[in-house]
């Protein structure tokens, strides 16, 4: 037996079809990426909810999906975008509620434009916390009441804290924090944020999800594990102290080389 820690991946149905055998294999955490999209959520997504139960019979990794992000913002100041944001959110949970889903990623509202003007202007930095608390409350009360917990996944995040502050401040099971590997190392790169592992250590045991994808510290590359030259070492021994055991996913675009990445992992011997 190993202590090092199972690797999970995000993927479509389909791709559930093909990886089926290798998500079972070790029972891994899945992360379903097909009910982002508003079409969908508007319209009936109880036939995709039944293939997904049907393909996952026997999976007793941890299930959850990625929400709705298309197009928003979770810290909008007018009120009518808040109400569908709030809407597709809900309807993301209520996803989570048919299929046994006990987490849903959402994108936290921090952009590089953020961290260079919040001081900028007085009362910023509260009025984003206040937007997020008005489109989110609805959506907290329904995630609390199935089990669920929303991660609040760094986009263009420069601080590797306000976006933990932010979790922190709904005071709530339902919501805590994920850590994108590659929007991480592009705002190391290109903006001048701290390395990856140091937003590891910023989140600490609030950290319940990560999508790993390796990158170039240029742009959002979704490239498979080792093809990029994030420094998994020095990630994998911070994420080695926390006590969080979060869902380490592997979330890249060409989902055949999900157990390639996985072996690359593995050779370095910090995953498996």
């Amino acid at each position: 037996m190993t202590s090092l820690p199972i690797l999970g991946a995000a993927m479509t149905l389909d791709d559930v079809e093909i990886h089926r055998g290798w998500l079972l294999e070790r029972q891994r955490d899945l992360e379903l990426q097909s009910f982002t999209n508003a079409d969908v959520l508007d319209g009936d997504w109880t036939p995709l909810a039944a293939r997904a139960k049907k393909l996952l019979d026997g999976h007793r990794g941890r299930l959850g999906i990625h929400g709705p992000f298309w197009g928003f913002v979770i810290a909008s100041q007018d009120p009518d975008i808040r109400t569908v944001v709030s809407k597709r959110l809900v309807q993301g949970i209520e996803v989570c509620a048919a299929i046994g889903a006990t987490q849903m990623v959402v994108h936290s509202p921090y952009t590089t434009w953020s961290y260079n003007n919040l001081d900028n202007n007085p009362g910023e930095r509260e009025k984003i916390v206040e937007y997020c608390h008005l489109t989110l409350s609805e959506v907290v009360r329904r995630a609390e009441d199935i089990g669920c917990t929303m991660v609040l996944e760094n986009i263009e995040d420069r601080d590797p804290h306000i976006r933990v502050a932010l979790a922190d401040s709904f005071k709530s099971p339902a919501v805590a924090v994920s850590i994108d590997t590659g929007h991480a190392y592009y705002a190391h790169g290109s903006t001048g944020a701290p390395p990856v592992d140091y937003y590891v250590h910023a989140a600490g045991n609030r950290l319940q999800h990560v999508h790993l994808q390796d990158a170039d510290g240029y742009a959002d590359r979704h490239w498979s594990l080792g093809e990029g030259t994030i420094q998994w070492r020095s990630v994998f021994a911070a994420l080695a102290k926390l006590e969080s055991n979060p869902r380490l996913i592997i979330e890249i675009k060409d989902k055949s080389k999900i157990p390639a990445s996985a072996a690359y992992l593995g050779s370095l011997g910090i995953a498996e």
